[in-house]
């Protein structure tokens, strides 16, 4: 089997240490291929993203870690943020750099009739997601809810990628607040959701982030998810979300447990051409 993490952020965006101690914790750790994917620049002014002059230094540094580092297989990713207006085109970042992989994920869900307002749904701070429910949904959670995957689905339908970030990161500050997971509408949005990734060929990662930041107890995405990935025989990459090198592999073997429950015994990985699978 091949041990992997393609979902690592660095001092290049929001992460917190810099990639070489990411490359000895994966080492330390056995991995056999360590993937990094900082947030791509976005047009809005940020502190979380990659900045658009910096990518090709970061590109430079995972090659020379490579060299370094041999032990380990290190690949060129990106996590293209997705929002509408106010994104590079995802296809950009293939066309002007050398990438071996995209990860796609919503993170700021852009209402209609917002202007350059975003509600921020990721983060520390409950009251943030809380915030932005007021001011852009008057506390209609449905609304609310409804935009991030309608949203998502709009990312999965019109921009490349190979993996898809924490599926269902609009439950994290919800925490059953004001909507249950088993609800008749959520599910249908999230059936649709599953519909498009095997539609269009997409890996999905279970992402153990929202566990040891201890903001939400499970992992993305839900049981529920995992269940019908593993009807449609969707292929699945386990993914620590770490931007602390001590983060790597939190939840690992955890995760590969929540998998078999769901009936899935693949992992997909990456290999000069494309992706494949292998059973654990």
């Amino acid at each position: 089997m091949i041990k992997a993490n393609y979902h690592t952020h660095t001092l290049y965006c929001d992460g917190k240490d810099e990639m070489k101690l990411f490359v000895e914790k994966g080492i330390e750790l056995g991995l056999d291929h360590l993937g990094f994917s900082a947030h791509s620049p976005i047009i809005q002014e940020n502190n979380f993203s990659i900045k658009m002059d910096q990518v090709q230094n970061y590109l430079d540094d995972i090659e020379k870690y490579q060299k370094e580092f041999p032990q380990i297989q290190l690949f060129k990713g990106l996590e293209c943020d997705f929002i509408p207006g106010l994104t590079y085109p995802f296809q950009y970042f293939l066309d002007n750099f050398s990438f071996d992989y995209l990860i796609g994920g919503v993170h700021l869900v852009k209402p209609p009739h917002s202007g350059d307002g975003v509600w921020f749904i990721d983060g520390s701070k409950q009251e943030t997601y809380d915030e932005g429910l007021l001011q852009f949904f008057n506390m209609d959670i449905k609304k609310g809810v409804t935009a991030f995957w309608e949203q998502t689905f709009e990312m999965i339908e019109t921009e490349p990628m190979d993996i898809i970030a924490h599926l269902d990161k609009i439950k994290m500050h919800n925490r059953d607040r004001y909507f249950k997971e088993n609800e008749k509408w959520y599910l249908e949005l999230v059936d649709h959701a599953v519909d498009l990734v095997y539609k269009h060929n997409i890996i999905v990662e279970i992402n153990s982030r929202g566990i040891y930041k201890k903001r939400y107890p499970g992992f993305y995405p839900s049981d529920y998810i995992l269940q019908k990935v593993a009807k449609k025989g969707i292929p699945v990459v386990i993914s620590s979300d770490a931007h602390k090198s001590e983060e790597l592999g939190f939840c690992y073997e955890e995760a590969k447990e929540q998998l078999k429950k769901a009936g899935i015994h693949e992992l997909a990985y990456k290999v000069e051409n494309g992706w494949a699978t292998t059973s654990f």
